[in-house]
């Protein structure tokens, strides 16, 4: 998600100090854009208009392994979304929230896979990656 002069909404992580996207799992009763509506407001405070995709994130190297000792292969859907209301707060998710302009995206520590999405929203592709 873009602000109106093309800053990136970023969070850093509580869980490993990443710079990264809002984003979560999908609860029983929602359509994944509402998924994506309420982690961004949780994790940042601000609530959201979801109003297309960036792309479908299923590179099978991407695998993650949890506290717990849980090991998967993740795929991610990455929405673009507009801003509606609210101030960047930090939630038990995040130690910060900012909006992060483009020229200051390279002094920040994003995992290279966040790294992709950013640089793909920033493209306006007619159509979301899939890869």
């Amino acid at each position: 998600m873009r602000d109106e002069h093309g800053q990136v909404l970023l969070i850093q992580r509580t869980d490993n100090g990443l710079w990264s996207l809002p984003g979560g799992g999908q609860e029983i009763g929602e359509t994944v854009a509402e998924t994506a509506v309420r982690e961004t407001r949780e994790e940042t405070g601000i609530s959201v208009e979801v109003t297309g995709m960036v792309g479908v994130y299923s590179d099978p190297g991407h695998i993650i392994e949890y506290s717990d000792g849980e090991v998967r292969q993740q795929f991610s859907l990455c929405f673009r979304a507009e801003p509606i209301s609210g101030t960047p707060t930090p939630s038990d998710e995040s130690h910060e929230v900012r909006w992060v302009a483009r020229d200051e995206l390279a002094a920040l520590d994003v995992h290279p896979s966040t790294r992709l999405r950013i640089s793909h929203g920033y493209e306006e592709r007619s159509e979301p990656y899939i890869g």
